[in-house]
């Protein structure tokens, strides 16, 4: 007779839900666990983050069981231990979704009756039956690992952004010697991996050319007479002129009207662009192309922020150091201190522009979603981001440290409405799981 094995439920991982009743393992059945609702172990998808849709399968083999992770995003550990692949499940193993998720203990119910060893009829001592291990045999996947991998090669193992890496790679050799191509390849190439950074954290699917097609709206706004009458606005009729720096609460209010306020809000139209066309389609239309929450809003306008952050830095602020050291120095040493003036400016778009637009933007997906309260959610979203664009572009003037305070409390805040977002996401049952913390 086989074993009767138990699926028992011993940790949540520290969210504050009941222990799930204990499962009996059949060997004519398998187990899937995970967040989807069609899973035989069904977590909760609002309270266990960690685990993924379909996380991890418990299936019968031989006279037990094994378990298959599949694909979860982060792991399956068994005794501590991440499993790779598949594992013949031990009587008291011990299995974690995640590394501080929800675990299981598998365990041994009644065991079985295995049928006598093979006797020496000399000797009248047991002989032992041939020991078979399942993992001796060498199949062609396991030499040619890419034969196998399929569709996964592209959904779990980041290829396309490895693809892209070598392309850009490719590129920027190809332009050594070419300080401006150069510079906007590496611009590109470090602010797309900025974006992907928070894309993962949002953890919600958007389709590619909406999200660059927020960026490259901004971009054009900004090389069109557009950002013009934006300036004659809020540098020509609100006290937006921040060319005045007499005195910090001076500069403060110029910064807040003249670049905060005009900046967050021509970085908001494209979120706002997408919100109209979006409602123009059907329910499946607008989620994919509209916005219909606050994680779209923080996509779309950290997406806007990127346009915005590569036409400044590469249009402006890197052909401006380049002029005037070359002026003074040298060619050379302003095409070094202009490359060196663009890593750190890009890179520093996940505490700056991403954090200021993504943040309103969560103001104006929770608009949609509280449509009564929209005026004040706004309201309050546009005000706030403003303030810390403001507050960052000031004290920048004055110390360093303090710069380094508002960047990390200006992507603290970003990350704040990320984990709102998530927990306030109609999809969230559908979105990919990231881990934000430990």
């Amino acid at each position: 007779m086989q074993a009767s094995g138990t699926l028992r439920q011993i940790s949540t991982g520290g969210v504050q839900a009941p222990l799930l009743p204990d499962v009996s393992l059949e060997h004519h059945q398998e187990i899937l666990i995970g967040r989807e609702p069609s899973c035989q172990i069904a977590l909760n998808p609002n309270l266990y983050t960690v685990v993924s849709r379909r996380h991890v399968l418990i299936r019968p083999q031989g006279q037990g069981w094994e378990a298959v992770d599949l694909g979860s995003a982060n792991g399956t550990f068994i005794n501590g231990q991440r499993l790779q692949g598949t594992r013949v499940l031990q009587a008291g193993d011990r299995l974690t979704l995640g590394d501080n998720g929800p675990s299981f203990s598998f365990e041994i119910q009644s065991q079985s009756h295995d049928p006598k060893p093979p006797i020496d009829p000399g000797s009248h001592i047991p002989v032992p039956g041939p020991i078979v291990n399942p993992n001796s045999n060498l199949t062609l996947t396991q030499l040619f690992p890419i034969a196998a991998t399929g569709k996964d090669l592209s959904s779990k193992a980041y290829l396309v952004p490895g693809i892209l890496t070598v392309i850009f790679v490719v590129l920027m050799f190809a332009t050594i010697g070419a300080p401006g191509l150069f510079n906007f390849l590496l611009g590109t190439y470090i602010a797309g991996a900025a974006y992907y950074y928070i894309y993962q954290l949002c953890g919600k699917r958007k389709a590619w050319w909406i999200i660059t097609s927020s960026g490259l709206l901004t971009a054009l706004m900004l090389v069109t007479p557009v950002v013009d009458i934006f300036i004659f606005v809020f540098r020509g009729i609100l006290p937006g002129d921040i060319s005045d720096t007499d005195g910090v609460a001076r500069l403060f209010v110029g910064m807040f009207f003249g670049a905060g306020l005009m900046e967050e809000i021509l970085k908001a139209i494209p979120i706002f662009v997408a919100m109209g066309i979006g409602n123009i389609f059907g329910s499946k239309r607008r989620e994919k192309i509209g916005v219909t929450e606050p994680l779209d809003g923080i996509l779309l306008g950290a997406a806007s922020a990127v346009g915005f952050t590569l036409i400044e830095t590469l249009g402006q602020y890197v052909p401006n150091i380049i002029n005037e050291v070359s002026l003074q120095v040298d060619p050379g040493t302003g095409e070094l201190l202009g490359l060196q003036l663009l890593i750190p400016r890009i890179l520093g778009s996940v505490a700056g522009h991403m954090a200021y637009s993504g943040y309103f933007g969560y103001f104006i997906g929770l608009s949609v979603l509280k449509p009564s309260k929209r005026w004040p959610i706004l309201i309050i979203g546009c005000l706030t981001s403003s303030l810390l664009h403001a507050l960052w572009n000031t004290v920048g003037s004055f110390s360093s440290i303090l710069l380094a305070v508002v960047g990390v409390f200006s992507y603290a805040f970003l990350a704040a409405a990320i984990l709102k977002a998530r927990a306030l996401s109609p999809t969230r049952a559908e979105n990919f799981a990231t881990r934000i913390a430990k």
